[in-house]
Parts: structure tokens; C-alpha cells; sequence
């Protein structure tokens, strides 16, 4: 989804794998054929009107909710959740967790570190920016990462989330894990 945020960056990682990608920016482009949805940071309520005003919104939830492997990182993780903290806002509903917009603060609150995650052997290096993080989560969804006692990561069936930003690092791996765990799964490949 290339409708703000770091999607070109996630368009490189795709690249770097040998995975085709596309910049989805209007209807005809959301209507595709697609193996997967990246959903990438940026002000989540701008990427939220956007969608709306630019006749996207429909077609995709059909399509998250139909299976359609997505990840969401930073804002495609509040986008992809089933309820914001504080507000009575939700947009896709996707997967059954609770996110803190902003939780780490305001810009000067940004910061890089290295976790585990999950299913990737090894630290993985994270960038937090204005980041939200996972409050709670339903009983189904598993939780991938935990950094400074917040979760960071999780997955419920077709839906991947980070609060974090793996497109502004040169690490592959989470990317590899979207297509290995996610995308080639959910289509038996």
C-alpha cells in the first residue's frame, strides 16, 4: 500500500528476496491480483481518511477478511487492529489486539534496538518511530515479540503486525518471514 510511509523501503526488502511488488495508490491498483499486503508506517489516520477517500477501504477489508496474507508495521499495525486504545476508532479490525498509539512518546521518544523475535533465528534490529505498541491480545493471537515488557509483534492466521519499522533496516529476514510463514503458507506453496 503506498499511500504514505516507508512503502517504497518495503518495495526494496521485496526486491532484495525476489518478490514481485506493486505500488497500490488507487482502486484499480487494490482490485489486482495479490499474494500479499503490506501495509507500511505513517499517520495512521491520514492513511485512514485516505483510504476511504480514495474508494480502497472496501475492497481491502473484503480482502484482509477473505485471507488475503497482510503485514502491518507501526501505522498498518493500529490500521489492522480491532480496537485503539482511548478511541472509539477502528479500521480494519483484522486481528484481535489492542494498540497504544504513540506509546513510546513523541519523536524525541524514537529508538533502534535488537530483539528476538518468533521464528527468525537470532536478534533481529528494530526501529521504533512514534511508535504504538500492542496493549492486549484475544485469546488466538500469537505474540511474536516482547521489547522493554510491550509486545511488539503478532500474528493471527493471515495477519502479520509490528509496532516497529524492519523497512528502514537492511535485515531480511522479517520480510522473508511474511512470505515463508504468511504468504506461502496461506497459498499451500
Amino acid at each position: 500500500m503506498a499511500l504514505q510511509g516507508g512503502f517504497a523501503e518495503h518495495i526494496s526488502h521485496l526486491q532484495a528476496l525476489h518478490v514481485e511488488a506493486f505500488e497500490i495508490r488507487k482502486l484499480s491498483d487494490a482490485v489486482r491480483p495479490m499474494d500479499g499486503l503490506i501495509m507500511p508506517g505513517g499517520e495512521s489516520t491520514v492513511i485512514g481518511k485516505l483510504l476511504k477517500d480514495l474508494v480502497i477501504y472496501d475492497d481491502l477489508k473484503k480482502r484482509i477478511n477473505g485471507g488475503l496474507p497482510t503485514f502491518g508495521t507501526c501505522a498498518g499495525m493500529i490500521l489492522l487492529a480491532r480496537q485503539i486504545a482511548g478511541t472509539e476508532t477502528a479500521y480494519f479490525g483484522a486481528i484481535d489486539i489492542v494498540v497504544k498509539r504513540n506509546a513510546y512518546g513523541r519523536q524525541l521518544g524514537s529508538f533502534s534496538t535488537e530483539a528476538e523475535m518468533k521464528g527468525i533465528e537470532g536478534k533481529i534490529p528494530m526501529t521504533f518511530i512514534r511508535a504504538p505498541y500492542i496493549e492486549s491480545v484475544g485469546a488466538s493471537v500469537e505474540i511474536l515479540s516482547v521489547v522493554e515488557g510491550c509486545i511488539v509483534a503478532a500474528r493471527k492466521n493471515n495477519v502479520l503486525v509490528t509496532a516497529f519499522h524492519p523497512e528502514l533496516t537492511a535485515d531480511n529476514r522479517l520480510h522473508q518471514y511474511f512470505m515463508d510463514k504468511v504468504v506461502l503458507s496461506r497459498n499451500g506453496k
